[in-house]
């Protein structure tokens, strides 16, 4: 169509002025700034994202101060209790409350001493030492959980920004469709009717509408990530902040390029069966998450040890002096010397000592209970991951090869029609939205591929 070559010649030649009047005036603008010029965004990737998100997260701060609390009291738990010291007055008589009138009275000061039962502070103490144990391995394993979740919200964040970028680009060529519509039929050339301009200038205003729909979803993933990426308050509870990051989320730019995450034992998602149970089994139970249960389950069958302590008895010693004071004649008196042993007689242990041992194994089959369910969860979650990482990695090949290119001819050819007075121009604006969906689409793809690597490799977080 003559007119169509025409007309888009003469826009071209358009745009070309117009980005020529925008370097002029930038370069003018260059020179006469004096060197003003606005701080850039800093550039945040992956990798900086998931560091700054793990250096500053309040709960591994939380995670350690109960730690520390629990290696004290462990210290304390392994020390013998108090002696306990006595002063007494002893039978004075209410008479005349003289101190010598009466043989038997007496000032007396007493020590004593209690030894726990069988093993016990040793049992504490080897408890506390085991539930302090599993605190680490937690902190390997929120670490990993903050990298999926920090790595999902940039992820999330990126494919909201690069899909705006997608639309923007072509949205020109849809505003040129529109033009060309419209002069095509106010100069009654050409097929084109009014419905073709109303529908050009529809998916004109359908492209504003996605865009403020994306723009919306990137804002709302970037103040969802400036919650782990913010410092406020860092000094608060953390001694050393050294934060690198700005406290606004809107004064960092999320990088243009998506990174290509490597991938934790990739043979394991290569198979295209199942792979066995036991060989996960194998990579799962060195899992932070699993050895972290691993120390409680010892922590609890120390637990059982210190409750059968219960079936021996506690002891304490003590010991007294008493001073008497010469009689009133004159007549000397001996001091007195005590010394005392005493013990309990755990007799009857139906109804105390053996429902405290039935507790301590309860719980500890109860945390054995909870590492299998784990496990069980965590090899279904990875074969979940894994079949949605094979059919992604389908998905994109097929994009790749077969589909953007046929949206592409299928968008030329189209255009091709109707400029050769062959084709409508409602097929045309289709193939044109076909192709945006299909790289916006291919887009997603990238990203959920991404997102899904990230938590596979959750699975195979290494122990501290």
């Amino acid at each position: 169509m003559t007119f169509f070559r025409t007309h888009r010649t003469a826009v071209d030649k358009v745009r070309h002025v117009h980005m020529l009047f925008q370097f002029v005036l930038i370069a003018s603008l260059s020179l006469f700034s004096g060197g003003t010029t606005l701080a850039d965004p800093l550039v945040l990737d992956l990798t900086s994202a998931i560091e700054a998100a793990q250096q500053s997260d309040p709960w591994l701060v939380g995670n350690l101060h109960t730690q520390q609390s629990i290696e004290s009291m462990s210290i304390a738990a392994g020390t013998l209790p108090d002696p306990k010291a006595s002063i007494n007055l002893l039978n004075i008589p209410t008479d005349s409350f003289d101190f010598n009138q009466e043989p038997m009275t007496q000032f007396k000061i007493g020590i004593s001493q209690m030894f726990p039962r069988g093993d016990s502070l040793a049992l504490k103490q080897k408890q506390l030492q085991l539930t302090g144990n599993q605190f680490p391995y937690q902190r390997k394993d929120r670490k990993a959980k903050i990298a999926v979740i920090v790595g999902q919200l940039w992820l999330d964040t990126y494919k909201a920004r690069e899909s705006i970028v997608l639309i923007e680009k072509d949205r020109p060529l849809f505003e040129q469709l529109a033009d060309v519509a419209e002069a095509s039929y106010s100069s009654a050339l050409g097929r084109t009717r009014q419905q073709d301009i109303v529908r050009a200038q529809l998916e004109l205003t359908r492209l504003d509408d996605r865009l403020t729909i994306l723009k919306q979803r990137q804002e709302g993933f970037a103040e969802k990530l400036s919650e782990w990426l913010n410092n406020f308050f860092l000094s608060k509870y953390k001694e050393t902040a050294n934060s690198t990051l700005p406290a606004l989320a809107s004064v960092y730019e999320i990088a243009r390029k998506l990174p290509n995450i490597k991938m934790l034992n990739e043979q394991l998602f290569t198979e295209k069966k199942e792979v066995p149970p036991q060989v996960l089994y194998t990579f799962f139970s060195k899992h932070p998450a699993v050895k972290a249960l691993d120390q409680k389950i010892k922590a609890r069958n120390a637990g059982v040890d210190l409750a059968r302590q219960n079936y021996k008895p506690e002891w304490g010693i003590n010991g007294a002096y008493s001073y008497r004071d010469d009689s009133a004649t004159g007549g000397d008196r001996a001091d007195f010397v005590s010394l005392g042993l005493t013990f309990d007689l755990p007799l009857f242990t139906s109804n105390r000592q053996d429902k405290q041992v039935a507790s301590a194994l309860s719980l500890t089959a109860a945390v054995k209970a909870e590492r299998w369910q784990l496990i069980r969860k965590m090899i279904a979650d990875f074969e979940k991951m894994r079949t949605n990482l094979n059919r992604l990695n389908e998905r994109e090949k097929l994009y790749r090869d077969h589909l953007l290119p046929q949206l592409h001819e299928q968008a030329e050819a189209s255009l091709t029609a109707y400029t050769n007075d062959d084709g409508d121009f409602a097929e045309v604006v289709r193939a044109r939205i076909a192709e945006l969906n299909g790289s916006i689409d291919a887009l997603n793809i990238a990203v959920e591929r991404q997102k899904t690597i990230l938590q596979l490799n959750y699975f195979f977080t290494v122990n501290p």
